[in-house]
């Protein structure tokens, strides 16, 4: 605009040269913007998308194989696939399943299918409503075990962080019914290192858990943990997040992914605010489970009675979970030694279940480990 305006100038007599540059200057400010407004409105736009539109929704074909009142049981298996059923346990800790099956390319679900794992499932727990906010550990304990059953009464279970502890729970309960297990980013012993979930479960006293509980009307909202999430890292979700989307609102690719993410990370579903409290209470404050103290089904649990072939995943840079969290499971296990595996990945929590690294590095070699169970 600026510019065609100054070679009309040249050709225009008794125009003042000098006093007309400020018009050509407000000209091309008024160009830069509306440039600059429209892709600000772009920008708000995606953001509104983000935020509100969007679900999450999973990335491989399934068919619900059973609706149950905690969780959809997915079922992603090949046709005619055999061998032992493999059931992710997804993690329930304020975002939805679809982290086990997050994009096309780079899936977790994905990745078990190309590698052998003819016969895989996921259990896509559901957002808790007010009537579910009672519900204990053992509900979902119980309905694990519905699951179990339905497929024949033996399975591998992949447990990823929250769903880690409750696979390790299930196999302590029902040994025989698990022929192998992996334990990815799941806190197991959680007095273990020194990560900043072990000194907030510590420092903060019970009544803080019960406030956030009552606040939320009975649940633990997904909203209150997904802030707490951020407040981990504030500078990159409040500033750095929203800069870099403003610096490519104009890459499609860059779009996609974002919203893939986006999708996933802002909708957070609620949990059940007994099963969060004693989550809190016997699992991080009191270390039950590693104890050998935590009551599940009417039983006391011992780590011990797990004797099938285990795989321990976790990240150099998992702040949520710490690798001593992860690893020191192999102290309280029955299985023997040179039975037990062990990985030390790069990369932080998230990156253990959908980071495309760890996918292609080291996820085809553990589904290849499952699938030898038969």
């Amino acid at each position: 605009m600026a510019q065609s305006t100054r070679i009309a100038t040249r050709d225009l007599p008794g125009v003042n040269v000098p006093l007309f540059w400020p018009m050509l200057a407000a000209a091309r400010m008024t160009e830069q913007g509306l440039e600059l407004y429209g892709k600000d409105l772009e920008f708000l736009a995606e953001e509104v998308k983000i935020h509100h539109e969007l679900r999450p929704k999973p990335a491989t074909a399934n068919r619900v194989l059973l609706e149950l009142r905690t969780m959809l049981l997915r079922d992603y298996s090949a046709p005619d696939a055999g061998g032992v059923p493999t059931i992710v346990v997804a993690p329930y800790a304020g975002h939805s399943a679809m982290i086990a099956d997050y994009h096309r390319g780079q899936s977790l679900i994905e990745t078990l299918l190309a590698n052998g794992v003819g016969r895989a499932f996921l259990t896509d727990w559901k957002s808790a409503t007010e009537d579910m906010k009672d519900l204990e550990i053992d509900q979902y304990l119980a309905e694990i075990s519905v699951c179990v059953d339905d497929l024949g009464g033996r399975v591998n279970l992949a447990g990823l962080c929250q769903g880690g502890w409750m696979s390790a729970m299930y196999a302590a309960r029902f040994p025989r019914k698990v022929a192998r297990l992996v334990l990815a980013g799941a806190p197991i012993d959680t007095d273990a290192g020194d990560g900043p979930i072990k000194r907030m479960a510590h420092e903060y006293p019970i009544a803080f858990y019960e406030e956030l509980v009552a606040l939320g009307g009975g649940l633990m909202r997904g909203e209150t943990m997904l802030r707490g999430w951020k407040n981990m890292h504030p500078a990159q979700h409040y500033i750095l997040d929203h800069i870099d989307l403003y610096e490519h609102i104009g890459d499609p690719v860059y779009l996609e992914k974002e919203e893939t993410f986006e999708r996933w990370y802002e909708n957070p579903i609620d949990l059940p605010g007994r099963w969060y409290l004693q989550a809190i209470t016997q699992l991080f404050k009191e270390n039950r489970l590693a104890k050998g103290r935590f009551v599940g089904l009417g039983r006391r649990l011992d780590l011990g009675q797990i004797t099938c072939p285990v795989y321990l995943l976790a990240g150099e840079a998992d702040d949520i979970t710490t690798r001593e969290q992860v690893f020191d499971a192999d102290k309280y296990l029955g299985t023997p030694k040179d039975q037990i595996e062990k990985k030390l990945v790069p990369g932080g929590h998230i990156g253990l279940f959908m980071g495309a690294r760890t996918l292609k590095e080291t996820w085809p070699a553990i589904a290849r480990w499952i699938a030898a169970a038969g």
